[in-house]
Parts: C-alpha cells; sequence; structure tokens
C-alpha cells in the first residue's frame, strides 16, 4: 500500500501536513531548512518581520536627513546609504528570495504587528519578493481600560481587508485564543478575505524575579498538553468557518498531528518539539505518522481529516460545556 501525505493548505500543494512554524533559530538558518525539507517537511514559515522594525527604521531614517541638513558636509557620511525600505524590511526580503531559491517546498511569509501602520506596503513587497503566502501574526496585549474589545476586533479585521485586498498571495491569520466570540471573529476573517486560520499564538509571559526586583520576558517552549486547546477549538470551527485551519502549540509528535488531523485541521505547525528534539525528530514524526496509517490500512489523509471534529463526533459533548460538568463531578 502506498501511502500518501499530501495536503493542500492555502491552496497550496504541501506533501506533507507537518510545517516549521515561524521561529528565528529554524527559519533564520538555510541550512537548517534544507534539513528540514529532507525531513519531510510540507512548507515552512519564516520567522516574523515586526511592523515596529519597518516603522523603527523609518524613524531613523526621518530623522538622520533632518538632523544632519545643517551640519557639516562630512557628517553625511554617517547618513543611512539608502532608503528605509531597504534596511529591515530589504533584509527581510532578501531572506525571502534566497529561501525560496533554495527550497522546493512552499515558503511562507510571517508579518507580526499589533496595532495599524505599514501592512498594506509590507505585503505587496513580500509578495514581489516571491512568498508563497502570507501568515498575519496580530499579537496584541489590549491593554487599554478605554477601547471595548469590539473596537480591537474591528482594527484587526481592517488590516486583514487591506492585506488581502492588495496582494495575490493567499493569506492566514495568527490568532490568539482571548476572544470573547472566537468562532465569530474566524467567520469574520474569512469575510475580510482571508483564507486560513492558525490556532493558537502563545504569548510570552512576564516573570518577577524577587531577588533581583526585575520583571523580564521568558521564552519558555510549548508541551504536549497545551495542545488540548487548539484541539478543541480546531475540532468546534471545522465545517463551519470558511477558512482553512492550521494547529499551533504543543505539537511534538505523529500521534498529535493525527489528532489535530482528526478533528478537522488542515496541516500542523511544529516549533518547540523541533527545538527540543533536534535533528532527526520531524523524520521521527513522520514515521510514527505513516506507521499508524498503515496499520489502520488508510492511504490518505483525507479520510480522517475531521472525522471527530465536533460535527461528525460520536461524543460531541466533549468540545462544550456538559462535558466539563461531567468531568468534573467524576474526579476523584
Amino acid at each position: 500500500m502506498t501511502i500518501s501525505l499530501a495536503t493542500r493548505y492555502l491552496g497550496l500543494e504541501l506533501p506533507s501536513p507537518i510545517v516549521v512554524g515561524a521561529a528565528a533559530p529554524l527559519s533564520g538558518d538555510l541550512q537548517r531548512l534544507l534539513q528540514l525539507q529532507q525531513e519531510g517537511a510540507g512548507a515552512v514559515v519564516l520567522h516574523s518581520l515586526f511592523l515596529e522594525q519597518i516603522e523603527r527604521d523609518w524613524k531613523e531614517w526621518i530623522h538622520h536627513q533632518e538632523s544632519s541638513s545643517e551640519s557639516h558636509p562630512e557628517a553625511t557620511s554617517y547618513l543611512p546609504a539608502s532608503e528605509p525600505e531597504h534596511l529591515g524590511l530589504e533584509g527581510y526580503l532578501k531572506e525571502i528570495e534566497r529561501t525560496q531559491a533554495a527550497l522546493s517546498i512552499p515558503v511562507i511569509a510571517s508579518l507580526n504587528g499589533n496595532h495599524p501602520g505599514h501592512w498594506r506596503d509590507a505585503a505587496i513587497a513580500l509578495e514581489q519578493a516571491g512568498a508563497s503566502a502570507i501568515e498575519l501574526n496580530l499579537y496584541s496585549v489590549p491593554t487599554s481600560t478605554s477601547r471595548s474589545g469590539a473596537e480591537l476586533e474591528a482594527e484587526q479585521l481592517e488590516i486583514v481587508r487591506q492585506v488581502c485586498g492588495a496582494v495575490h498571495l493567499p493569506v492566514a491569520v495568527k490568532l490568539s485564543p482571548f476572544y470573547t466570540a472566537l468562532a465569530a471573529m474566524t467567520r469574520a476573517l474569512a469575510q475580510a478575505g482571508a483564507r486560513g486560520a492558525v490556532l493558537f499564538n502563545r504569548f510570552l509571559q512576564p516573570e518577577v524575579n524577587i531577588d533581583t526586583l526585575e520583571t523580564d520576558g521568558h521564552m519558555e517552549l510549548s508541551h504536549a498538553e497545551e495542545q488540548r486547546l487548539p484541539l478543541r477549538w480546531i475540532g468546534l470551527l471545522h465545517g463551519r468557518v470558511e477558512l482553512e485551519l492550521a494547529a499551533s502549540t504543543g505539537i511534538h509528535s505523529g500521534r498529535d498531528v493525527l489528532r489535530m488531523l482528526m478533528v478537522g485541521a488542515q496541516t500542523c505547525q511544529v516549533v518547540s518539539a523541533l527545538l527540543r528534539q533536534g535533528p532527526g525528530q520531524l523524520q521521527r514524526m513522520h514515521v510514527e505518522l505513516i506507521q499508524w496509517m498503515e496499520e489502520q490500512q488508510i492511504d490518505n489523509l483525507t479520510s480522517i481529516r475531521g472525522s471527530l471534529s465536533q460535527q461528525r463526533s460520536p461524543n460531541p459533548e466533549a468540545f462544550e460545556r456538559a462535558q466539563y460538568r461531567r468531568v468534573l463531578s467524576s474526579y476523584s
């Protein structure tokens, strides 16, 4: 029996549903990406281009132009040698071109920001550089006490509309789980032009050091139990929204990938497992995935995708509140 892991995501043909997620230690190393492609990666999401980075480059260029306009002529040697679009953004565009030329799998660019800015212009530049698709990472910690959730969501949807209206590339939106009505938000994303949604973003949480009296950010890799949150929501949304769903967070094995596919994921993004386990982990995940399919006499992923989503599950209440009450009452 010949087993196929071929998958379609955002209209792209992928050899595998396992995608290398956005992380600088992985996607910033071309040799590592070539190795991951050899291990069977279906696609790669490059590390994020931060909108703050583009805006900072622009402000620095303007500052140098204005502050040096009346200084000694020799001071012109200290000016940036190029226009602002050739600074932070230009480096990212060159990375897209270099990676796209080296790999045969799709290269997805990532835009990360939390307020209206140069999203549209940046997206156009990413398309021109040869990106296969764009992942919008709407990383936001809403701290305002005066702005409502509706205002913030409307602002994010406008960003999605601007980007989707400016490019011909498929666009996926990476979301946090912290929405009052996540299902309605995903539906609105589809109406704004998005083709996919990545569930979920993992926010960096601050730490307080009581010895040094300092507050600092800390990067912690995901653990397998964290997959339950995206698993639940993908299972709830599959078949209900016109978005292709990608699972992210807590996916560490081939069996984890199977779980996500069964509830309706089109692809699974992996980062922590690759960083923690090192070279060969992606290949091991594929071996585990294929072995299970051989045991079950399944030769492709179509028959299992969404087979345990809420719409098709023999126990649909497992995704909802009723299961919560039952588990609490039965715990011993």
